[in-house]
């Protein structure tokens, strides 16, 4: 079911709207913009009828904090307002609304454009959705993956809080579709990424495949520790799927190498950037194969400024059998 935010300050309004809305979406309500900017942040609305002419915080400037946070910019605004005039509309349509709406409310009308910009949304999601996947399997694309990541360093940046990554590789890839062929090359990749979708449970988690055989699990608000256990669980579930693998030179089945690494925005870290993290998780890969293969490695100085060389250290050997 749809979601509609009303910003109001004029609590009346707010329930007259609702009642009229109650028929097409789930309707929740703020008095005032940081009001609103928060109630956006926990419950992504699909659409917000926001009033232009607040005291505090106005219309205008609610519009604009929404334009400049990624995670809300998409969110579509209707403006209502008391003033009926060309120039009002225009100040509206400006401030980023996508139609406008003038008091007294007209339930009409309201209805009316409110459907019209709910479908729209929905082609819009349904559209991005579409840009955003893998056409193999199903999971997040490379470009969602470099989007995401952005949106979530910068939101470690300001919270400080960890943010981890794992780097997947199928052993001996090139090999099975030698032997095996491409389809059946193929119905492995999108058996492994399914294994990916189902460790990837917590909404902010994104499961994507990086290029060929190599998939990405990015793990925001994750401590290393965490990862590790996130990178054991799929390596052991992928192992689970008794995938036969005859050319393979670690076991007789389909395995995984993961390099983990995490950042911990501080303070003392100046000058790290996002491809930093693959980075360091790269390496760990790098070692995990160099190790044997079938197993975890995580990346020991993961958090160090750019330039330090930091090691890999395993943190999970499985022995061949």
């Amino acid at each position: 079911m749809h979601s509609i935010l009303i910003v109001d300050d004029n609590i009346h309004l707010i329930a007259l709207m609702g009642k009229m809305l109650e028929p097409l979406a789930r309707v929740i309500f703020a008095t005032n913009g940081q009001a609103a900017l928060r109630e956006m942040k926990k419950s992504r609305p699909d659409l917000v009828l926001l009033d232009q002419e607040m005291p505090g915080m106005s219309g205008d400037e609610v519009s604009a904090a929404m334009r400049d946070d990624p995670d809300l910019k998409d969110i579509p605004v209707i403006f209502v307002t008391g003033h009926n005039d060309a120039e009002a509309e225009v100040r509206a349509l400006t401030a980023g609304a996508v139609d406008f709406i003038a008091k007294p409310v007209h339930e009409a009308i309201l209805l009316a454009r409110v459907k019209t910009q709910l479908r729209l949304k929905g082609l819009s999601d349904e559209l991005r959705r579409s840009a955003t996947l893998d056409g193999l399997t199903g999971i997040a694309n490379r470009a969602a993956f470099d989007n995401r990541l952005a949106i979530e360093w910068a939101r470690a940046s300001r919270n400080g809080a960890p943010l981890s990554l794992l780097l997947l590789d199928v052993d001996h890839f090139k090999q099975y579709n030698d032997h095996y062929g491409h389809p059946a090359g193929d119905r492995c990749l999108q058996a492994i990424a399914k294994v990916l979708n189902g460790v990837s449970t917590r909404a902010n988690d994104l499961a994507a495949r990086f290029g060929g055989e190599e998939f990405v699990m990015l793990l925001p608000d994750t401590p290393l520790s965490g990862a590790r256990v996130a990178a054991e669980r799929l390596r052991e579930d992928i192992l689970a799927l008794e995938m036969p693998h005859a050319r393979s030179s670690t076991l007789p089945l389909v395995t995984v190498s993961i390099g983990a690494a995490q950042w911990v925005p501080s303070s003392t870290e100046t000058g790290c950037q996002s491809s930093d993290l693959i980075d360091w998780a790269d390496r760990a890969l790098y070692a995990a194969k160099a190790a044997g293969r079938n197993q975890v490695v995580e990346h020991a100085a993961a958090g160090a400024l750019p330039g330090s060389r930091g090691h890999a250290q395993a943190s999970a050997v499985v022995e061949p059998h």
